[in-house]
């Protein structure tokens, strides 16, 4: 049975119709080498950071088994969640892994491994963020330290150029992914980048600037490296463009490694302030507007699903709906946004994103397999280098529908 037939015939939501999902069962291929490589790595490495107790271990032991010999299993029966991700489920639990969608299959991993080190559970290490060491480390790195050094010159630019280089480093912050650096080879250091495939920037401040004060939806994807970026973008959107309120929506729990969740955002604003000079100054803005409500987190079951957003709750429908425009960062949320599905490259990103109740941007680094909105020559040109261009990070994308 087909997801769409199992859809059918439980009720659920039509969504927007597309080409076959991605799957992991072709041996060799970029979603196999996620689940056959980069998540055992991912769970001996969570297991050697942090200094989990016997029946820690044992479990991430147990889920380690059950990746790569088993089939996928359920969610504990005491699990707050369980109704939901059963609501989630699409019938693929009992499968095995590499028979579910990629986008299901990597994304009930995270959850079934917050379970194996006991985030959800009574006792000590209930709350505790398995990813943190990792992007502690990347906070307090050299990398965010010249970033930051680098917003001292910002004042000094022209204000279209000013423009251009905080949405270019939102944009190419995203290639700072945790979870993309897992394996061997898994992705180049920051900056070594290669080529902006699209870029619809005009869009994106006509957008903002022609509903002023705006409101602006930011969905984020990962913390440290690429939040600080965000955040200064954030802070141009409000105290230069004007917007009258910018919602920040990120992870209610630990997710794809680096997603950045509410705490991340705070030691973001303290790595911010404690910076002096104009990052100082923005961190002490930034903190202001969230003071006054200007700036909002968000966070929201949905954005740990292993579903497209054409199948988002209504709620959520509607907060996007009230936005003069939503940004979605990083690759996860592209492939949510246009749906994890092989599509044919040329797809015009307008048909993709056509179910999508606003207009809507995408900052993305290409780190998997889906992409849309590209023109013949440039796909020609691409395909002809021999290189895995669509996962190596090094090409990177600005679109948008508005």
């Amino acid at each position: 049975m087909t997801d769409d037939d199992a859809r059918r015939r439980s009720g659920r939501p039509a969504v927007t119709a597309g080409p076959p999902v991605i799957r992991s069962d072709v041996p060799g291929s970029f979603p196999w080498q996620v689940l056959h490589d980069r998540h055992p790595a991912l769970i001996r490495k969570v297991r050697d950071a942090t200094p989990y107790g016997p029946e820690r271990r044992q479990a991430l032991g147990l889920l380690l088994q059950e990746i790569t010999d088993g089939v996928i299993g359920p969610l504990e029966e005491t699990a707050h969640d369980r109704e939901l991700w059963r609501s989630w489920d699409r019938g693929h639990v009992g499968q095995r892994w590499y028979d579910a969608p990629f986008l299901w299959a990597e994304s009930y991993f995270y959850r079934r491994l917050l379970t194996a080190v006991g985030y959800f559970e009574p006792g000590p290490w209930r709350g505790v963020d398995p990813f943190e060491p990792f992007k502690q480390a990347e906070l307090l790195g050299e990398g965010v330290g010249a970033e930051l050094r680098a917003l001292e010159d910002l004042p000094a630019l022209p204000a279209g150029e000013r423009a251009r280089t905080l949405l270019q480093r939102a944009l190419w912050g995203n290639q700072a992914d945790l979870g993309f650096r897992m394996t061997p080879g898994g992705g180049r250091p920051a900056g070594q980048a290669t080529g902006l495939l699209a870029d619809d920037s005009a869009l994106i401040w006509a957008a903002v600037d022609d509903q002023r004060p705006a409101r602006v939806c930011l969905v984020a994807d990962n913390a440290a490296g690429e939040l600080l970026p965000d955040l200064a973008l954030i802070d141009h959107l409000l105290h230069v463009r004007g917007a009258r309120e910018v919602l920040l929506h990120v992870k209610p729990t630990p997710y794809y490694v680096s997603d950045a969740v509410p705490a991340d955002v705070l030691a973001c604003l303290r790595r911010l302030t404690a910076a002096g000079g104009q990052a100082g100054e923005m961190g002490e803005r930034l903190r202001g507007a969230m003071g006054s409500g200007r700036l909002v987190m968000r966070t929201h079951a949905f954005s740990c699903a292993p579903l497209p957003y054409a199948e988002m709750p209504g709620d959520l429908r509607r907060e996007f709906e009230s936005a003069a425009l939503t940004i979605m960062k990083g690759d996860l949320n592209y492939r949510r946004l246009v749906g994890d599905r092989t599509w044919p490259p040329t797809t015009p990103f307008a048909s993709a994103v056509d179910y999508f109740p606003g207009p809507v941007a995408a900052l993305r680094t290409l780190k998997s397999n889906v992409v849309v909105g590209l023109g013949a020559g440039t796909v020609a040109t691409l395909e002809k280098t021999g290189e895995p261009w669509r996962t190596s990070g090094t090409h990177a994308l600005i679109q948008a529908r508005v």
